[in-house]
């Protein structure tokens, strides 16, 4: 498997912290996929820099999130890069933060949950989407992940990136349930 080799780079000098390519880091190329989370584990314990920053995600934290979201990642290494001391709302990547990260495509409540939990800012700004509100209402759209973000303090008329806000984003993506959602939290047009 996967672990083998890396063990095998290890073992014959590989820089753990090495940067290039779409990811970044191999710690976050490895955050990225399901079932990995030995070969995370594995290259914290080599001395993988847990907040390293370059790639397309940014940081390993923002790949777990993002993976999650996909449901092609998992809770578990979130659950270990938290643990490692990750930054739970460093800046950085195509999604800006973590939780902007796990809030898009179909959403992870539970990787959200934990995020918040952690002391991630549900109003954070910064990547494509501004704030993850804006994340949470595009594309597959969850109203779920959209009402946990109100619930949490998230700023109904921030404004953000490419949608401007939540409820512009919704609007475009035709989320009808979650135009309805905003607009009952105060949501206004401008």
């Amino acid at each position: 498997g996967s672990k083998d080799v890396v063990e095998l780079l290890l073992k014959h000098g590989a820089d753990v912290n090495a940067q290039g390519g779409f990811y970044g880091t191999a710690l976050q190329a490895a955050a990225t996929y399901k079932g990995s989370k030995d070969v995370v584990e594995l290259l914290l314990k080599h001395g993988a820099d847990v907040n390293a920053q370059g790639g397309y995600y940014g940081n390993a934290l923002q790949a777990a999130a993002a993976a999650a979201a996909t449901h092609e990642g998992s809770k578990d290494v979130v659950e270990l890069l938290l643990k490692h001391g990750a930054d739970v709302n460093a800046q950085g990547g195509f999604y800006g933060t973590a939780l902007q990260a796990a809030a898009t495509y179909k959403g992870s409540k539970d990787v959200i949950e934990l995020l918040i939990k952690h002391g991630a800012d549900v109003n954070a700004q910064g990547g494509i989407y501004g704030t993850a509100l804006q994340a949470a209402a595009t594309y597959e759209g969850s109203k779920d992940v959209v009402e946990l973000l109100l619930k949490h303090g998230a700023d109904v008329n921030a404004q953000g990136e490419i949608y401007g806000t939540a409820l512009q984003a919704a609007r475009y993506w035709g989320h009808k349930k979650i135009v309805k959602l905003l607009l009952r939290h105060g949501a206004t047009e401008t």
